[in-house]
């Protein structure tokens, strides 16, 4: 027999070294139990299926804390389990099927299915069957992809990044990295939009404080705000009420010392930290996968690589998507593509003079939108 090289030999000679020694290499292999975990999308189209017989199966009701191509890491009572999602799965249109905080029933797996007495090389420990209405949604608008959109399809695609969340915990600093207010107002309309509470922590008061100007900018949107320090500790006892018995997602730009605070807050999370470049005073990002921490007292606290995605530039066209309120005055303007700014005949604008859209809404809108076009 010819000899083989490269990948192929080498392949050969490791399974004759486990046939030898009486470990075969098959699709029960140890190796090949754990689904792969990659922060991805799971694309409603591409479902899981696997075992049979679902509804024989014993049920437990957990919350998705983890996502990867084929399933989803849930949390129980009991453990964090892997799971396939059931064909028979269904989940609104033009919204993301599952996100980070989704409560959800699945199907338990017997144990000889995930024991290796079943030639199943993902070894889920259960199946999702479906998943509760969702009370809040942090999320982006999301274009469909040109090859199959609808063009004659007006609904926006939602792409919840968290689900069922109470509190959105904006993170900042006075310095290293500076203030920016251009995003922390984009994270409040982003909390707004998916009626969640939008807090304000403003970290790093041992380098420095903010002016009281922009304290009072921040107020009088409505935004409440807190100063801490998370290496003294200074200003927590006035941060933990309002997080306590809450759901709170993290927000904030990298390098203003979310691991950190996690760190003040749960002392036994134990995150890795690192300081922001010297060269632009820009951070490192150190979360790589979704974490939740059960707050002393009370609570939880969630830290997920996708709520970077808020932080990207909003496009001034997707603005109007994140001020509900203008939807069904928008519709009455005499140009399709109104920007609500300048144009004649105006519908939000008129509504705005009417009362019948705050005028703090409509001034917070105005601001954005300059800004975002300055980018």
């Amino acid at each position: 027999m010819a000899k083989r090289k490269g990948k192929s030999g080498q392949r050969i000679k490791d399974w004759h070294a486990k046939y030898v020694a009486g470990d075969e290499d098959g699709s029960n292999h140890a190796s090949r139990q754990k689904l792969t975990r990659r922060a991805v999308k799971l694309p409603p189209r591409q479902l899981a299926t696997g075992m049979e017989d679902l509804d024989d199966l014993p049920r437990c009701r957990g919350m998705v804390v983890g996502m990867f191509p084929g399933g989803v890491q849930v949390q129980t009572d009991l453990s964090v389990m892997l799971c396939m999602v059931a064909k028979t799965f269904r989940a609104a249109e033009n919204t993301t099927a599952l996100a980070i905080g989704d409560i959800v029933t699945v199907a338990m797996a017997q144990a000889d299915h995930t024991n290796g007495a079943h030639d199943d090389r993902n070894r889920a420990d259960g199946m999702i069957l479906s998943r509760q209405p969702r009370k809040t949604a942090l999320a982006r608008p999301q274009s469909h992809s040109g090859k199959r959109r609808d063009r004659y399809k007006a609904d926006v695609f939602e792409k919840v990044i968290a689900a069922n969340m109470d509190v959105l915990l904006i993170v900042a600093s006075c310095g290293q990295p500076p203030l920016r207010p251009g995003l922390i107002e984009r994270y409040r309309i982003v909390a707004e939009r998916g009626e969640l509470t939008p807090l304000l922590t403003i970290n790093k008061i041992d380098l420095g404080r903010p002016q009281p100007q922009v304290l009072e900018d921040f107020s009088a949107l409505g935004l409440q705000t807190v100063l801490i320090s998370a290496r003294s500790g200074e200003g927590l006892d006035a941060l933990l009420p309002s997080l306590r018995g809450k759901r709170s997602i993290l927000a904030g730009a990298s390098g203003v010392g979310k691991s950190s605070l996690i760190n003040r807050l749960v002392p036994t999370a134990n995150l890795p930290t690192r300081t922001v470049r010297p060269a632009d005073q820009r951070g490192r990002h150190t979360t790589s996968s979704a974490s939740i921490y059960e707050l002393p007292g009370g609570g939880t606290l969630v830290d997920t690589p996708g709520i970077r995605e808020l932080a990207l530039p909003i496009d001034p066209a997707e603005l109007p998507w994140y001020f509900p309120e203008f939807e069904s005055f928008a519709t009455r303007c005499k140009f399709n593509n109104c920007t609500h700014t300048h144009e004649p005949a105006c519908a939000v604008a008129a509504a705005v003079e009417a009362s019948k859209i705050p005028s703090r809404r409509f001034r917070s809108y105005l601001r954005l939108r300059e800004t975002l076009e300055e980018d």
